[in-house]
């Protein structure tokens, strides 16, 4: 039996046991339902000697030998991968459009005995799925914007906000990039695509009789850019502006960024574009205080030369309600769990 599904929340609530993704390595590598196994039916250059052979010799050569593929790496998941499961397991089974891998592979599932079926449309139905929710249908959620400059811990305090049974759409963490110029983090950024799917998975999870807060961004983080939905509901929503001195938002950044602080190559790779905005007497400023070590003087210079200047120039523009102004004067453990009850509070009043 072949499954249609008419909306995304529908998709996320499959009920099946397991989702399996039957596309190439590299198909799956880009994206995948969120949660789904990979267990190719084609390798990658399996695939694309089919595909080679479709084109350019016959359609019939290409399938006789993608057909002894499939079985033959069909098989090999049967006997390996699979072999644990009883006989009540249900397998959801997709490929790219629905077709021939994810039907023959799911036959052969079926004649064991295991109730698996196919997503009609295989991948190309869920983008579209995804694609409408991020891009078209404006989000059931009422979002709630933590704003204030660079240095105020919002992404820590969206943690703490979660502790406390708050709902929380960390942006940062679905993109794995901190926001900002040296916002880097081990192991890149996904694709559009696949930060899409955890951002629609997310989102999906997430109830919307109660609000949602998310960190105040820009509309790309890093390379990645905010689907419209999502853009046009964060542009709108109430901000709750956290204030904090410079000293302490200085002692938080030296914390929270001592592995880019520590990696002077990586500083200056990084900040030397910047002459053409800031000049090059500030730029080579902080290059000396790079070479110095001094990391305290090193992120001060930067928010009051840079990221300050570049927040206020940004929030001019911006046209949404500043509902609540929470000052802490510390951020160390017990200024922020202060400033988590205090954001608490206005959501509660909201």
């Amino acid at each position: 039996m072949v499954l249609k599904f008419s909306s995304l929340p529908d998709l996320y609530a499959h009920g099946f046991d397991t989702v399996i993704d039957v596309r190439s390595p590299a198909e799956y590598a880009e994206d995948h339902l969120p949660g789904a196994i990979s267990l190719p039916v084609l390798d990658n250059e399996e695939r694309a000697r089919v595909g080679t052979i479709y084109v350019q010799e016959s359609p019939f050569l290409a399938r006789k030998l993608g057909a002894a593929l499939v079985f033959r790496n069909a098989a090999n998941h049967i006997e390996n991968n699979l072999s644990h499961h009883e006989g009540g397991w249900k397998p959801l089974v997709y490929c790219w459009r629905g077709g021939q891998r994810s039907g023959s592979f799911t036959w052969m599932l079926q004649q064991i005995g295991w109730r698996a079926e196919v997503v009609e449309g295989g991948y190309r139905t869920y983008r579209r799925l995804v694609n409408r929710y991020l891009y078209e249908d404006p989000l059931p959620h009422r979002l709630f914007a933590l704003d204030g400059y660079t240095g105020t811990a919002k992404t820590e305090l969206l943690a703490r906000l979660n502790i406390r049974g708050v709902q929380v759409l960390d942006l940062e963490g679905l993109a794995n990039h901190r926001g900002s110029l040296l916002g880097e983090q081990p192991g890149g950024q996904p694709s559009q695509k696949a930060f899409e799917s955890a951002l629609a998975a997310a989102l999906c999870a997430l109830d919307p009789a109660h609000p949602v807060v998310v960190e105040a961004e820009s509309s790309r983080i890093g390379s990645l850019i905010l689907p419209p939905s999502l853009w046009t509901a964060l542009c709108a929503a109430p901000r709750i502006h956290i204030c904090a001195p410079l000293e302490a938002r200085s002692a938080y950044l030296v914390r929270a960024y001592d592995d880019i602080l520590s990696d002077t190559a990586r500083l200056r790779d990084r900040l030397s574009p910047l002459r053409s905005h800031r000049g090059h007497e500030v730029v080579d400023g902080w290059l000396t205080l790079i070479e110095a070590g001094d990391k305290l003087a090193l992120t001060q210079a930067l928010m009051q030369q840079h990221y300050d200047l570049a927040y206020a120039k940004s929030s001019r523009a911006r046209k949404a309600e500043v509902i609540a102004r929470v000052d802490v004067p510390t951020l160390d453990a017990k200024g922020l769990e202060q400033v988590a009850s205090q954001v608490q509070t206005v959501l509660d009043q909201s």
